[in-house]
């Protein structure tokens, strides 16, 4: 079973300036430092591999012990790893090349620190993928449709939802466990839980679960706050409520298209 790390927000410091004698509030709103650090642990106590680059194939240019605390100043999205806090996509950058953030604590199921060469977080596209909609109809199709009152085409169809979503009359898929399978890995973010607006999260866990997310760590989903509903919820909420493992993020690619 993954270890789950504790997902660390912004800090919000507050901070007091004595202003004609009187102090006065103010807020600071603190973002990840330049440099981040960690502690690798493999579980069996076999050093961490460091390769040339954010991937399983790149090159092993050293090793770091287990145990051993870490200093890096930006991380990547490569490929996908399952390690002690993975499955993730994330790799960290040291100073003698990359190791894998599935086998590192940094206190964040997230990023803590810049993306690597002026990268930018993933954003959702439906480039290529011949969906109806766009991101952006999708998102305002999921929070136009949210109810507190049953609907036959929403209870336990998590995945005909996502496909209503993107205009879709049927996702193609059996399950939503069978929609992330089915989906290329060059559209799959594994255990990343930044998910983008129009971004599809999936779960694992019998047919899995899939919702999609209208930005800023939000979701739309069906069932979560009753059966037939479609209402807004959050990842952890799901783990929690549902106790289904999470997945990652994948882009709007449906099998019904393909």
């Amino acid at each position: 079973m993954n270890q789950h790390r504790i997902r660390s927000g912004r800090a919000l410091r507050i901070a007091g300036a004595a202003i004609g004698g009187a102090v006065v509030a103010m807020l600071v709103f603190v973002g990840p430092a330049a440099a981040a650090t960690g502690t690798v642990h493999t579980t069996s106590g076999a050093s961490l591999t460091v390769r040339s680059g954010p991937h399983t194939t790149s090159t092993a240019v050293g090793s770091v012990a287990d145990g051993a605390s870490i200093t890096f100043d930006c991380q990547i999205h490569g490929d996908s790893v399952v390690g002690v806090y993975g499955p993730t996509d994330l790799w960290d950058h040291i100073s003698t090349g990359y190791v894998s953030d599935a086998y590192v604590y940094t206190g964040s199921d997230g990023t803590v620190a810049p993306l690597c060469g002026g990268s930018t977080t993933p954003t959702c596209s439906t480039s290529g993928l011949g969906d109806p909609n766009t991101c952006a109809q999708a998102v305002s199709w999921a929070t136009s449709h949210e109810t507190t009152t049953y609907h036959a085409d929403y209870y336990n169809l998590c995945d005909h939802v996502v496909g209503l979503a993107y205009g879709f009359p049927a996702s193609g898929s059996t399950t939503a466990y069978a929609h992330w399978q089915a989906i290329p890995a060059s559209y799959k973010h594994a255990g990343d839980k930044n998910v983008p607006a129009g971004g599809l999260a999936f779960f694992s866990g019998g047919a899995g679960h899939v919702m999609i997310s209208i930005g800023g760590g939000k979701f739309v989903s069906n069932d979560i706050h009753g059966n037939g509903t479609l209402t807004e919820t959050t990842i952890a909420e799901i783990i929690n409520t549902w106790g289904k493992p999470y997945l990652g993020w994948a882009q709007p690619w449906f099998q019904y298209n393909h």
